[in-house]
């Protein structure tokens, strides 16, 4: 029995109510219905529950998914989604800065950074915070210092806890040769495709077309699939982050951030024009803030002028003042500022964004990312294996900090090289015009982007 993932309305209708509450409106009595008709919980972990539902629940739910894309908001003044609206609210919106643009090396170092975080999360990528300890305790490796690795792992607690199956065989440190595929590198990817095709001025329907080009759709998971499912049914940009879409404030478009910060370098505005652009095919408010973010962070950690604090206020900027993400970030960062402890500051995040929130939302793993860069001073290493001891999505939490601590260091030399090392400067990927490129090339591709006119 196939079971798609990310796709079942009947999966959907869960994942929707909990999105409903989270940005303000109330489902109680649609709630009530699909209860009384005996609908199931939306999978926790899975993309997709085990077993068929009947005709009957799957027309339900795709009635409910309607209806509650009706409910209107008690927060949509404080978080648009509107880029004219997502200016007015942010009082500190920035400047451009006279600045030059990094060399082809501080590229190589932030492409290789964000492999090694996205590598070091891969194996966990799917277990709860207690798995990822509990592992990296048992060989040996905690705080974090290397590679996940099953040597000295005990059978039975694998039997708890096994890895996620598919990366473990390409992602434990015994295993490694070469950077394996991975959806935090072909997005990416794509965006630096996305840029020598169409230049900086690329619009949100430029972006859909590349996608329906060039990403294969069994590759994309959560809003980005049910983007590409709303594209091939006719449905335009930006609706496609829209209907019947409940993942999308989850942190599929902080994912494809990296590229416009890297390309804007002392400009995070126009970074954050940018993630916004390319994150409006999929995601909504918040969702699309976390793109922004990021964009915005790295287009300030590109001048090489500021350390990772400065770094983390200008992405802050870019954000609504009054947004769920302004107060998550808030927090994650005085939290991160005054703990000795990153487990204790794991411990409080968690405390504060769950049940609520589901793990792939994008208001933890963001918050994550700015605790974890706050707490190791933007140190490799230290940046890294913070963001993946989280427990959250922990690929690509790893692959946001490293991206930031790898362009701050400057230099792939400056990177660890039992980190660097295992790579092979080689990089497989579903995004076939790079599949088996090396880091260099790419760092030179994104520096000619980053110059272009």
């Amino acid at each position: 029995m196939l079971r798609l993932t990310w796709v079942q309305p009947e999966d959907l209708l869960g994942h929707e109510l909990r999105q409903a509450r989270l940005d303000g409106r109330e489902p109680s009595r649609i709630e009530e219905r699909w209860r009384a008709a005996g609908g199931p919980d939306a999978p926790e972990r899975a993309g997709a529950s085990a077993h068929r539902v009947s005709r009957y629940l799957r027309l339900l739910a795709e009635d409910l998914l309607d209806e509650l894309a009706d409910l209107p908001s008690r927060l949509a003044d404080d978080e648009p989604t509107e880029l004219s609206a997502i200016r007015a609210a942010c009082p500190d919106w920035p400047t451009a800065q006279l600045s030059g643009t990094p060399g082809p090396l501080a590229y190589e170092a932030s492409w290789l950074g964000r492999a090694i975080g996205c590598l070091l999360g891969r194996p966990v990528g799917k277990l709860p915070l207690e798995a990822v300890r509990a592992l990296g305790r048992a060989a040996g490796n905690w705080p974090l210092s290397g590679y996940f690795t099953a040597r000295g792992v005990p059978a039975e607690l694998l039997d708890v806890y096994p890895w996620d199956r598919r990366p473990a065989a390409t992602s434990l440190a015994e295993n490694i040769d070469g950077m394996p595929a991975a959806g935090d590198l072909d997005h990416p990817l794509l965006g630096l495709l996305l840029l020598q095709r169409h230049g900086k001025g690329f619009s949100t329907t430029d972006v859909a077309r590349l996608w329906l080009e060039e990403l294969p759709p069994g590759r994309t998971s959560s809003a980005e699939r049910l983007a590409y499912r709303n594209l091939l049914t006719g449905v335009e940009p930006p609706h496609t982050a829209r209907y019947r879409n409940p993942f999308r404030e989850w942190t599929g478009a902080l994912v494809r951030a990296d590229v416009h910060g890297w390309t804007n370098p002392g400009d995070p505005a126009a970074a954050a024009d940018q993630a916004y652009r390319d994150a409006v095919l999929t995601h909504t408010a918040n969702g699309v803030y976390a793109a922004m973010f990021t964009a915005a962070t790295l287009a300030a950690a590109a001048t090489g002028d500021h350390d990772v604090h400065t770094c983390l206020r200008v992405g802050r900027s870019v954000v609504p003042h009054r947004s769920r993400l302004a107060h998550a970030v808030d927090h994650a960062v005085q939290l991160a500022a005054s703990r000795a402890d990153f487990d204790t500051v794991v411990d409080e995040l968690h405390a504060r964004h769950f049940p609520a929130h589901h793990w792939m939302h994008a208001l933890p793993n963001t918050a994550l990312l700015a605790a974890a860069l706050t707490h190791s001073d933007g140190d490799f290493t230290g940046s890294v294996r913070r963001a993946v001891a989280g427990g959250l999505v922990t690929g690509s939490a790893g692959a946001s900090a490293g991206s930031v601590a790898g362009l701050l260091a400057g230099s792939p030399a400056a990177l660890p090289e039992h980190w660097r090392a295992p790579l092979k400067n080689r990089l497989a990927t579903a995004v076939a015009d790079f599949d088996g490129t090396g880091f260099d090339t790419l760092a030179h591709l994104t520096h000619l982007e980053a110059n272009r006119p």
